[in-house]
């Protein structure tokens, strides 16, 4: 997203230095001998803050989960390192080597085209261990390893799994574990010492200091939202972005007048209706419609009707004053919570917060 003055009434407004005291408060978890690895993937989680080189170029290494956002750091001049998450395709070789990128890898297929190139690709291995998403089980390191001793190009400069339930199955995350530990031992008594070794997300550090290791990925507590359920009581953490609007329009209706589209909303009474400028194709879920409220000169007052692609109403009836150009709060983190908006579209505070689209400027204070 590139940087011009905001003219648009609709604005995420993120904080950079709640996101340091998030980090501040996540680094107080962690040994001195722990890296930090940031996750900046989906533009970093939708704040943007993946743009900030000066935020960036304080951490060794960030992670991202697709090749084309590492190349757009390599773009914006950072040059430690960064690590793909995700296993790429075999079609992005070339852009990771012209880009100096760290992959994961966990594929016999997918080693065995790094092993026709002539420059050196540097690699996470990728160990599966529950997640049943990718990774090498356990039973074929050694095969891998095999396949792996063919070729000088290929470097082994990491371990990591991925722990999928690390905020809600204490069981199944220490057998998770055991197995990400046993694959540790077998690969570093084949091959030595590797520069890093990593499972925890941000569940797991909060929750598995035993996963901590030498590297930890830091996902969603960064933004200061919960990962997990009660994450804000173990970590002090502030959230970065609020989202926002302001009334464009406004008019009075009789009742029994129809709200936006297929007339799922009809005013009971004679009502005053505001119109936002912010809608679907912006991020703001269209299950909010009829069911969500947003703020106004400090009063929650209710989404009515459908949500269109690019604004939706509400009933401004019972606020006394309103008027065109007034403020609307989407979520302010405190009386109306990203939580509380994942709650009524029965999904997850990542997604809420993930989605809203490069249409919606970033606007970035102190």
């Amino acid at each position: 997203m590139n940087e011009t003055k905001i003219t648009r009434p609709t604005i995420m407004e993120i904080n950079i230095d709640n996101f340091k005291y998030n980090m501040a408060q996540i680094k107080k978890k962690l040994t001195p001998e722990t890296t930090i690895m940031p996750i900046m993937k989906a533009n970093a989680y939708g704040t943007y803050l993946n743009t900030k080189l000066e935020i960036l170029n304080e951490y060794e290494i960030i992670g991202v989960a697709i090749v084309d956002e590492g190349v757009n750091l390599r773009k914006i001049g950072y040059k430690k390192d960064i690590f793909i998450l995700n296993q790429p395709d075999i079609n992005e070789i070339d852009k990771i080597i012209e880009n100096n990128l760290v992959i994961g890898l966990s594929s016999f297929q997918f080693l065995k085209e790094l092993q026709k190139q002539e420059k050196t690709i540097r690699v996470h291995i990728e160990i599966e261990t529950g997640m049943g998403r990718t990774g090498i089980a356990i039973e074929d390191i050694e095969k891998f390893l095999e396949v792996l001793k063919k070729t000088d190009n290929v470097k082994i400069e990491g371990i990591y799994t991925h722990l999928s339930s690390a905020d809600n199955d204490d069981k199944y995350t220490k057998e998770q574990i055991e197995i990400f530990q046993k694959a540790v031992k077998k690969i570093t008594d084949i091959i030595g010492k590797v520069k890093y070794i990593h499972a925890a997300a941000s569940n797991g550090i909060i929750n598995y200091p035993e996963a901590h290791y030498n590297l930890v990925r830091v996902g969603m507590i960064m933004h200061g939202y919960e990962s997990g359920e009660n994450i804000k009581e173990k970590i002090s953490l502030k959230p970065v972005c609020r989202l926002k609007s302001k009334i464009t329009f406004l008019k009075k209706v009789k009742e029994g007048a129809s709200i936006s589209y297929g007339r799922r909303f009809i005013t009971t009474r004679e009502s005053k209706i505001a119109t936002i400028p912010i809608g679907y194709a912006d991020g703001l879920k269209r299950c909010l419609s009829n069911k969500g409220q947003v703020i106004i000169r400090g009063q929650k007052v209710p989404i009515i009707g459908s949500i269109c692609m690019d604004g939706f109403m509400v009933d401004v009836t019972d606020i006394k004053e309103v008027e065109v150009g007034d403020e609307v709060l989407i979520w302010d983190n405190e009386q109306i919570t990203v939580e509380e908006i994942a709650k009524k579209c029965d999904t997850i505070n990542y997604e809420i917060i993930s989605t809203i689209s490069e249409r919606v400027p970033r606007e970035f204070e102190t």
